[in-house]
């Protein structure tokens, strides 16, 4: 058995969340749990979390809370408080895995230098694959710190993103005061950013898939260019209150 928890920030996840839920139930080895943490859905988001309990093997424990605040950086404090693995994991409900994902985050963290990870985003949708917005998140994860946290780089610092499905120790997490629940976006980011000071950030070369809805919905052109913006000013210090309004939630 793993020390692996997986925590699923959820909120209106219905179409994403069982393809997610089935893949995991198939993992080898298995998580030592999964959490999910639902912001208040409004659709039947709970109703099919709780329909593929049934499918989980009996040594996995599955948890679905509620949390009275929505927001992801909240949901996954929430999680994290309920769960026992020594080894956090954090889920997108639209983010699909390899199965042996529970290996490879254990032996990226064996390394005691490191002390985050994530993995390589590749952004799909029904008929397509965004390639050339999948190659600028890989890339970003890289020239983002490089030049904004140049010191941090060096020393180790990579920006990872949700969607990058990002992995720690449990008590780093904690120590480094987990995720600022008063940020609506670039969370992840900030994370990434207070861990750093405890060691290496890794980005595994490793790939997973997450849904392309919102560039769908914005197309790749204006996805590309709300990004950048959305960036370029954090990397500057705006505050992220403000830059919530370029990056509406998208279902």
């Amino acid at each position: 058995m793993s020390n692996v928890s997986i925590i699923i920030p959820t909120l209106n996840e219905a179409s994403s969340l069982v393809q997610t839920l089935r893949q995991l139930t198939v993992l080898c080895p298995p998580a030592k749990e999964i959490v999910i943490v639902d912001g208040g859905s409004t659709d039947n988001t709970i109703e099919l979390a709780k329909h593929c309990l049934h499918f989980f093997p009996l040594n996995i424990d599955v948890q679905i809370i509620k949390c009275s605040t929505r927001g992801r950086a909240v949901q996954m404090n929430k999680g994290t408080s309920v769960a026992s693995g020594d080894i956090l994991c954090f889920l997108h409900a639209d983010t699909q895995v390899s199965n042996d994902i529970i290996t490879v985050i254990e032996q990226t963290l064996a390394n005691p230098k490191i002390v985050c990870g994530g993995f390589i985003s590749l952004m799909t949708g029904s008929q397509t694959t965004r390639w050339g917005i999948s190659l600028h998140n890989y890339l970003k994860t890289y020239y983002a710190p490089l030049i904004f946290r140049p010191y941090s780089f060096f020393k180790g610092l990579r920006l990872l993103f949700g969607d990058q499905v990002i992995f720690c120790r449990r008590q780093d997490f904690l120590d480094c005061g987990g995720f600022n629940e008063a940020l609506p976006i670039m969370e992840d980011g900030d994370l990434c950013l207070k861990l750093s000071k405890f060691g290496q950030i890794r980005l595994v070369n490793r790939v997973v898939t997450s849904s392309d809805r919102r560039v769908a919905r914005w197309g790749a052109i204006k996805a590309t260019a709300i990004y950048l913006y959305i960036g370029i000013l954090w990397g500057i210090g705006v505050d992220a209150n403000y830059l919530k309004k370029f990056y509406n939630d998208i279902r």
